[in-house]
């Protein structure tokens, strides 16, 4: 197997295992939000820290070999620059973990789902400003399955509200989640930015170091308006009030921090790998599993609307993936070509 061969294998190794990542980490941390939310929670504080608060258990990771590795083609950027990007990104998703937590309080999952689907749409035109992001006709294919994908589960049952929203609460939680969904189109296409005008490193540990980062400045910001907002107050009587008991209490918010952060990491690696959008479009496809992960954990109804979305998303995953291997195809081309050109 030829070099750049070989190289295009392992990339997509690594892109696969940060896709799944991304996906599995946001449907499980989604479920988790909405137990949390079912079974006796209440604070919308809580499950905005929980989102950001994850990030200690990467830090075990600085020790392998491949984070420790040195990048030596890069120039360091400046600290008080690279400061500045991190307080800036980490704000940024404290701000979208707000406004979900909000939309996943007041509005059912398929409304969430919906809404969240407009996010390709926010990554594409911030991409398009700040990174130059190309557009052919696979990648808008793959916008627009993902799209109607999300449509249809709203379609499917836009009627449903949770138990004790009322009609305000239903349109802040709607307000809400479209403004969320738009600081998450922002957050991406700025990591993707830095990346390549900030950061400019091609080496694992930079993403590591922007996700530790931005998480400890979002960790920040969020415990300043939960312990402002007097939510650390009613802990204790939620801990005892919870439907099932203490104990299950604990492991849900554990394993919710833990499993936004594998869905953080896994969304920056692949902005790091690819771009913004591409991991806006993995992140589409997690849109209509969520509700298949909701039939298996919480008994919800299946239909062939739900059945049909989902195949939708797999199509515009797969549109976007083929334009992939196009572009990596003509890399390599041109890779060959210049390794045959004989030195003069």
């Amino acid at each position: 197997m030829s070099k750049p061969a070989e190289n295009y294998m392992t990339k997509w190794l690594r892109i696969a295992a940060y896709a799944v990542s991304a996906v599995c980490g946001g449907t499980a941390a989604l479920l988790l939000t909405r137990l949390y939310y079912e079974k006796g929670g209440t604070s919308k504080w809580v499950a905005t820290v929980l989102q950001v608060v994850g990030f200690p258990i990467l830090l075990p990771f600085y020790r392998h070999k491949s984070i420790t590795t040195t990048d030596t083609n890069t120039t360091k950027p400046a600290l008080p620059l690279l400061v500045l990007v991190y307080v800036y990104l980490g704000l940024l998703v404290a701000a979208n973990a707000f406004l979900y937590s909000v939309g996943l309080e007041y509005l059912p999952v398929s409304t969430v789902s919906l809404i969240s689907a407009s996010q390709l749409a926010f990554n594409a035109f911030f991409s398009y400003f700040l990174n130059s992001q190309r557009f052919t006709l696979f990648i808008i294919n793959s916008l627009l399955l993902l799209t109607v994908s999300s449509v249809l589960l709203v379609a499917n049952n836009g009627n449903e509200r949770p138990n004790g929203a009322s009609e305000g609460k239903y349109i802040l939680g709607f307000v809400c989640t479209v403004l969320g969904t738009a600081t998450y189109g922002l957050s991406l296409a700025s990591q993707q930015l830095a990346f390549r005008k900030v950061i400019k490193s091609e080496s694992l540990k930079a993403v590591m170091d922007l996700v530790v980062c931005q998480s400890l400045v979002a960790s920040v910001a969020t415990s300043v308006g939960f312990f402002a907002s007097g939510d650390w107050k009613l802990l204790r009587n939620e801990m005892n009030t919870y439907t099932l008991g203490s104990v299950s209490y604990v492991v849900t918010l554990v394993w919710t921090a833990i499993a936004w952060q594998v869905s953080i990491f896994g969304g920056v690696a692949l902005v790091f790998e690819l771009s913004a959008l591409f991991a806006n479009v993995i992140g589409g496809l997690g849109l209509p599993i969520n509700p298949i992960a909701a039939m298996v954990v919480f008994h919800d109804k299946m239909n062939g609307v739900k059945g049909i979305s989902m195949v939708l998303a797999i199509c515009g995953v797969a549109s976007y993936a083929y334009q992939q291997y196009l572009d990596d195809q003509t890399l390599i081309a041109e890779s060959r070509v210049e390794s045959e050109v004989p030195e003069a």
